[in-house]
């Protein structure tokens, strides 16, 4: 399977295709495809990054991801909790080149509209969840009718949107590894410190160069997508271990010094660590 970008496999002649990833963390590659993804969170915590943005994502959560907007799951693996995602993929031609223009379907526009930048449902509900549930054990035909029930429904609720920029060009595959080599490594080294020349190798790019190319891309320099990331996951550990002190929290997200964390989180989410711990 390719990097980035990469088909989902298809089995059969089907206009939707279902699918159940379930394990110990999600498929971890910084990755994009020509189908819209509908995917509901059934168990397990991680982080979603979603073209320049970052989003922590836990169970019930249910995302909607655009056509070719690249994007990649990474699940929490320090919980030891399993991973259990069902998702929904097809494109606006899964069922004939014209099949969204009838008339019929002219209120998704908004649904359609929404999704080129991706968006996660902020309220939760049942009913998506037990249409979700019941996709596994139906026919063909019910999975299809049960699968505009769930366009109904993504339609009509409360979103927030998940990518505020979107690349306007495909990655073809050299990009694609390139920006997974980044992303990878940016994930797996957010705790220590990142030093240009360092990451840019990573690239096989000079740092004026990879500088260019991140900020082309994602339409911010590296560093605020290091930030960004960073904070995120300060949040979480906010959140999920109230033990923890906010000192300890810097440091397990890439900050030597307390204030420059408490400055960087007051930049990025508007409140204090502790104001947005007390508030949560």
């Amino acid at each position: 399977m390719k990097a980035l970008p990469f088909k989902i496999p298809k089995a059969r002649n089907l206009g939707v295709i279902y699918q159940e990833d379930i394990g110990e963390k999600f498929y971890d590659t910084f990755h994009q495809h020509e189908e819209i993804q509908i995917s509901i969170i059934i168990k397990g915590t991680g982080t979603l990054i979603v073209g320049d943005t970052i989003h922590n994502y836990k169970s019930s959560d249910i995302f909607v991801i655009g056509s070719n907007l690249p994007h990649v799951f990474k699940s929490d693996t320090t919980r030891n909790d399993e991973s259990f995602m069902i998702s929904l993929f097809f494109t606006q031609h899964s069922f004939g080149k014209d099949f969204f223009h009838l008339d019929d379907f002219s209120a998704l526009e908004n649904f359609f509209q929404k999704s080129l930048n991706g968006f996660k449902i902020t309220t939760n509900n049942n009913l998506l969840l037990q249409y979700f549930l019941s996709l596994r054990d139906t026919s063909s035909l019910d999975r299809f009718i049960i699968f505009f029930k769930i366009l109904q429904e993504l339609n009509v609720l409360p979103t927030e949107t998940l990518a505020n920029f979107i690349y306007p060009k495909k990655y073809n595959d050299n990009h694609g590894k390139r920006m997974q080599l980044i992303m990878d490594y940016t994930v797996n080294n957010y705790d220590s410190e990142i030093d240009l020349a360092v990451i840019a190798a990573k690239a096989n790019m000079t740092k004026n160069a990879f500088c260019r190319y991140f900020k082309q891309r994602t339409n911010k320099t590296y560093f605020t997508f290091l930030h960004e990331f960073r904070i995120e996951n300060a949040c979480k550990l906010l959140l999920d271990h109230k033990d923890i002190s906010i000192n300890e929290v810097a440091y397990k997200c890439g900050y030597n010094s307390l204030s420059n964390f408490n400055r960087k989180f007051l930049l990025i989410k508007g409140v204090t660590p502790s104001r947005y711990r007390k508030a949560n």
